[in-house]
């Protein structure tokens, strides 16, 4: 692909994230990682249910639930002081934390990092198909999880989410 228009594509897209950029994404452009964390949530919530309703996209749907739940949780965890806005975790630690941080039972994370260990990876390589059954119930454990965790902050009003 050396010397390819791939190749300049590439190069344009790599000087494009040096720069600041304009026209950012609605609702994205905050200053405070809390509500960054909570807003992408909003919006992967929100591209799930309009792929929803545009019928198929399973696989895309089960991929952005599993992210707006992480995201969820980790708005949390940094609204909180549980997480340093530089801190890196992994999908295993950030459920683990939201049980350190009273969101919901040990119980309960383990379950979730069960379904994602055991299904978000076999649908994401394709090692298992994703069905309409299983991206709806996804979407609505994510919606769930969202708006459980919003009420506990108390911060329903910075949220972006069509379901307020």
């Amino acid at each position: 692909m050396e010397n390819s228009e791939i190749e300049d594509l590439l190069d344009q897209a790599t000087s494009l994230f040096e720069r600041p950029g304009e026209n950012f994404e609605a609702g994205l452009d905050v200053d405070d990682p809390d509500l960054l964390q909570l807003r992408k949530a909003c919006r992967l919530i929100d591209a799930a249910k309009f792929l929803q309703d545009r019928n198929g996209y399973y696989t895309v749907i089960v991929e952005t639930s599993f992210a707006a739940i992480e995201r969820t949780i980790q708005f949390y965890l940094l609204d909180t002081g549980l997480l340093h806005e530089d801190e890196y975790v992994n999908h295993a630690e950030v459920y683990e934390r939201g049980t350190e941080a009273g969101l919901y039972s040990q119980e309960f994370a383990g379950k979730l990092d069960n379904l994602w260990r055991n299904n978000r990876s076999d649908t994401y390589y394709r090692e298992g198909v994703a069905t309409e059954e299983r991206a709806e119930k996804m979407l609505e454990l994510a919606d769930a999880i969202h708006g459980h965790i919003l009420h506990l902050a108390g911060e329903q009003h910075e949220c972006v989410c069509d379901h307020q």
